[in-house]
């Protein structure tokens, strides 16, 4: 029983990201235990590797003793406190305990650079989240009436990319960036909640991508293969493959749910999500690690640089053959249909995945580094964790970007969007007008 706190180096962040998120110190409030973990929830305070207590943490228990002992008996152990209050308490008394510690030196972040980029990190969600919803709500709506000049495999493609997109938005954005700068403490960090939210989001960011190379490999197909394209290149096929990516991708993120365990248990309810210590010590788990980002992004991105490097070769074999065939290759002017057709395809095709790859880029990189590297996100300085977080941001950025492809690529979707647009207006007129008549 009782209150117990044990602190190891900490460098005060903010919460970190779902993949490298761990957990908080040892503490009993009322009964109920927190389990062994390693940083202080909220506020990504990450600790080193190491279990054992080095000189300048004992340098710095006067600070712990000073911040929590008070409080023991008149709030933590208190029935009549409300979990709210606690919470509210110990986040308090967790800053002023970073504050102590940073002031001797132990973290290199200013409080200033802290807010500056807090500030940046919530802007930039606020804007993924108010652009990502009605995006992706128009690109479904305008393609599921198939008069954009698609075909409907394609149509049904792009559809579904956009599905998953709207959905990462929801998950990885909504409920879990933008809820906590607004709605902290909230039911939402509850932790079985958290945990269907991450689930939720890790199955529709793999969505995303492999629609994406879906989506590649259907146009190489059409571009390429024309004895295969009449029988692959369907609307029927693209619901096959959709469906079963979608099965097995949400197969594999299952194991996710068990990686997280509370930050607290507060009055017998668990709460905040963190994953657990071993993900990044466990060979298991780093196994499952690698298994992961190898599928979702590093597989797709050798697989669509090979699908568009094959397309392009093949174009322009192609091209050079039509144009001797066509009497073109001494000076002529004539148009040809076909050719036309295929490099509105390969426009599309190339700035949607183009945009995938650079927007994906700096995550990757990230990756590779702490895997070369041999250094775990829990252990990343400032520099590193500020680009580990631009990463993020850019990757929940790509999930906004194919809209506005369509409508730079495709006239007849701007066609359509315009419609959509004068839909309500005219309606009202054309309302208007069977009145007075």
């Amino acid at each position: 029983m009782g209150f117990t706190l044990i602190i190891r180096k900490t460098m005060v962040l903010h919460r970190p990201v779902f993949a490298t998120q761990h957990c908080p110190p040892k503490i009993k409030i009322q009964g109920a235990a927190f389990h062994n973990m390693h940083c202080l929830p909220y506020f990504g305070c990450l600790l080193s590797k190491k279990t054992d207590i080095d000189a300048d943490i004992e340098h710095h228990l006067h600070c712990t003793s000073a911040a929590f002992g008070r409080l023991k008996k008149s709030v933590f152990e208190k029935q009549a406190v409300k979990s709210t209050t606690k919470l509210m308490v110990y986040r308090a008394v967790s800053i002023i305990l970073g504050d102590c510690l940073q002031s001797e030196g132990a973290h290199r972040i200013t409080q200033k650079m802290y807010q500056t980029f807090r500030l940046a990190r919530k802007i930039c969600y606020m804007i993924i989240a108010v652009t990502g919803v009605p995006v992706n709500l128009v690109a479904i709506v305008v393609l599921s009436r198939g008069k954009c000049g698609l075909s409907t495999c394609t149509t049904r493609y792009l559809v579904a990319m956009a599905a998953a997109d709207l959905l990462v938005v929801i998950t990885a954005v909504i409920l879990y960036r933008i809820s906590w700068y607004y709605f902290p403490w909230s039911f939402l960090d509850i932790t079985p909640v958290c945990r269907v939210i991450r689930l939720l989001s890790c199955v529709a960011t793999d969505c995303s991508v492999w629609f994406t190379v879906a989506f590649t490999f259907d146009r190489f197909v059409a571009i390429c293969w024309q004895k295969l394209k009449t029988k692959y290149c369907t609307g029927r096929t693209a619901a096959v493959v959709l469906a079963t990516s979608c099965i097995l991708l949400s197969s594999k993120n299952v194991p996710f749910y068990f990686t997280i365990v509370p930050g607290c248990i507060i009055d017998n309810v668990q709460w905040f999500c963190y994953s657990m210590p071993a993900y990044y010590t466990d060979p298991g788990w780093l196994g499952f690690d690698w298994f992961d980002t190898v599928l979702t992004p590093l597989l797709p991105f050798a697989v669509i640089l090979l699908l568009n490097a094959l397309t392009v070769r093949h174009i322009t074999v192609a091209s050079r053959v039509r144009k001797g065939l066509r009497g073109e290759s001494k000076g002529g002017n004539g148009s040809d249909p076909e050719m036309e057709s295929r490099r509105k395809s390969v426009i599309l095709l190339f700035t949607i995945s183009g945009s995938f790859i650079l927007l994906w880029l700096i995550f990757v990189i990230e990756f590779l580094y702490y895997s070369i590297a041999g250094i775990i996100p829990t252990d990343y300085n400032v520099s590193l964790y500020t680009f580990r977080q631009v990463g993020y941001i850019l990757r929940n950025l790509s999930c906004c970007t194919n809209t506005f492809i369509y409508g730079v690529t495709q006239s007849k979707f701007r066609e359509q969007l315009k419609s959509a647009v004068k839909y309500p207006f005219t309606s009202i007129i054309h309302l208007i007008n069977k009145q007075n008549n």
